[in-house]
């Protein structure tokens, strides 16, 4: 893991000697709350419906034990018991007072975080593959990057006010566990004939109310040459793209109007004119970050584990979470474990403080002090013995994070919605916790198979539903909650935007309409094939019929 060097740590102290001043005279006058605003975001403080809410950052989802457990004493102390774990793979806490936030802010400090460039329009949290440093596809590690696109993008003077928020992850294999395509930017880790390392780049996606899937730019970009051609891209970007418009302000416009290849050109234009190598970061430095990340200690174990084995032999249960739960390790004699936050009946992505405590607790003890938050708001203990599986999963049991659902029909994304969001229009997590009790049945999650349900509760697309296997998309209409069905949605490297089956349908009907969904899955499906390989052999048709049968809009 990344450790602060002494300017990390300036200027993050720095920083919230600031904010403790502009909070002060926010709370007495000083500051009307239109003054206020632009302050309070550049420091991860949103306004929600019923309370301030503060996001807090967390680079390419890596947490130590440590962290986690700050997080659970702020979530105990400053909230009501618990965080929410969002698709950036940052924290949130909803319910914090104005006034206690800069404590807040110093209680992160001392564990090496913070919540800066988590709002407003600059480089946001840069996100990566959660089994980053494990996956036996993966041809690097992708954080190294992370870390240095977070470190060259924080405080960037010339990107601190973009004409709107801009997003990046990367990912180091070329199965894709980070969603790069619908990033403003996205980078994949490749090698060239000559067997060189290096990145294709990709701009322009994003979700949203317009939601694009990124084009590549660059299909192949030499690793010295990443911050310089990043700055190019920023800068046409930041000089080009618009800002008389907020809807149509992110870079995915620009893409679309003016075509990639024409934007590539302007990029590979600016390119040309820049110092590379006084922008490129210097070599001691990228070793120097690299170095964080080289791979842990392991212990050289046999592949099999015979305790593994016999406990999956003795107990159906914890069988069925290691079918499921576990992702494989490219070290012999090890395994990720990916603990679930969509029990039956939770809201996705919640964790309470004394659960925080669990999960830390067994970093610390089995998974070499580290752990990783995904994308699809769940955490992953990336360096686990398989010897001790059993006993993590049986202190998992007792904390309530054993469910046996990571990647089916119950594992379901969702924003926080009209419960928490003021610019929601419809319901999220009462929908997530009514289609998990509809589908709780563990046999028949496990014939249904692989299955992404991703939902938001308004256009702006925090649940991601447009890239969901199905997506589900709550609007206001004539003052009542309905529900916008997508199907064929993909946020792997083959992206694809899900395309919309007919009209809106109540609350309480979307059960059923999902239900009828995967009932024309599970009656057309040949040997082996998953929900999404059944959506494209089969097209929208069946599907479409099946849905519209008993659908009507809300009165």
């Amino acid at each position: 893991m990344y450790r602060y060097d002494e300017f990390d740590a300036r200027f993050v102290r720095e920083r919230v000697a600031q904010f403790r001043d502009q909070v002060a005279r926010r709370l007495d006058g000083s500051l009307n709350e239109d003054e206020f605003k632009p302050l309070r975001l550049k420091n991860g403080v949103y306004l929600q419906l019923h309370a301030y809410m503060l996001r807090i950052a967390v680079p390419y989802g890596t947490l130590s034990s440590r962290q986690l457990r700050q997080l659970a004493l702020i979530g105990e102390k400053y909230d009501r018991g618990y965080g929410h774990f969002t698709t950036r793979t940052n924290m949130q806490f909803n319910w914090p007072r104005l006034r206690d936030v800069p404590e807040i802010l110093d209680l992160l400090a001392d564990v090496e975080m913070h919540c800066i460039q988590t709002s407003g329009n600059c480089i946001r949290n840069v996100t990566a593959d959660h089994f980053a440093g494990i996956a036996a596809d993966e041809i690097e590690d992708p954080r190294p990057t992370a870390e240095l696109i977070r470190q060259w993008s924080s405080f960037h003077p010339e990107f601190d006010y973009l004409p709107r928020k801009f997003k990046i992850a990367v990912t180091g294999a070329a199965r894709d566990r980070a969603v790069v395509r619908a990033h403003d930017i996205g980078l994949r880790i490749l090698r060239n004939a000559k067997g060189e390392i290096g990145y294709e780049v990709m701009v322009g996606g994003g979700l949203g109310r317009t939601p694009m899937i990124a084009k590549t730019i660059r299909g192949f970009l030499p690793k010295t040459d990443l911050l310089a051609y990043l700055e190019a891209v920023l800068r046409v970007y930041n000089l080009e793209g618009r800002r008389d418009n907020k809807y149509k302000a992110r870079v995915k416009i620009m893409v679309h109007e003016i075509g990639a290849e024409e934007f590539a050109r302007r990029v590979e234009a600016e390119f040309a004119q820049l110092d590379g190598p006084a922008i490129a970061a210097d070599p001691q430095e990228v070793a120097r970050i690299a170095a964080y990340f080289a791979p842990p200690a392991y212990e050289t174990l046999p592949a099999r584990s015979a305790r593994f084995e016999t406990a999956k032999a003795e107990n159906r249960a914890f069988a069925t979470w290691a079918s499921v739960n576990l992702f494989p390790h490219k070290v012999p004699g090890y395994a990720a474990a990916v603990i679930s936050l969509k029990g039956i009946g939770d809201a996705p992505g919640d964790i309470t403080s004394e659960q925080m405590r669990v999960v830390a607790d067994l970093a610390e003890t089995y998974s070499l002090d580290e752990l990783r938050i995904t994308h699809a708001q769940n955490v992953v203990l990336p360096y686990v013995k398989k010897d001790d599986l059993f006993i993590i999963w049986q202190k998992l049991v007792d904390a309530g994070l054993a469910t046996a659902n990571a990647g089916l029909i119950t594992d379901i994304i969702a924003c926080p919605g009209l419960d928490y969001c003021s610019l929601a229009t419809a319901r999220s997590i009462p929908i997530a916790q009514a289609l998990a009790h509809r589908f709780a049945d563990e046999k028949r999650q496990l014939e249904i198979g692989e299955l992404n349900i991703k939902i938001s509760g308004c256009i702006n697309a925090c649940g991601h539903h447009h890239v969901g296997h199905i997506g589900i998309l709550g609007l206001e209409k004539s003052g009542q909650e309905s529900y916008q069905i997508t199907l064929g949605g993909d946020a792997t490297e083959t992206a694809a935007i899900g395309e919309i089956l007919g009209p809106g349908v109540p609350a309480d009907d979307v059960p059923d309409a999902i239900e009828r969904i995967v009932s024309v899955y599970l009656a057309h499906r040949t040997a082996g094939e998953t929900f999404i390989e059944a959506v494209r052999r089969l097209g929208l048709a069946p599907f479409k019929a099946a849905f519209l049968e008993k659908t009507h809009a809300p009165a």
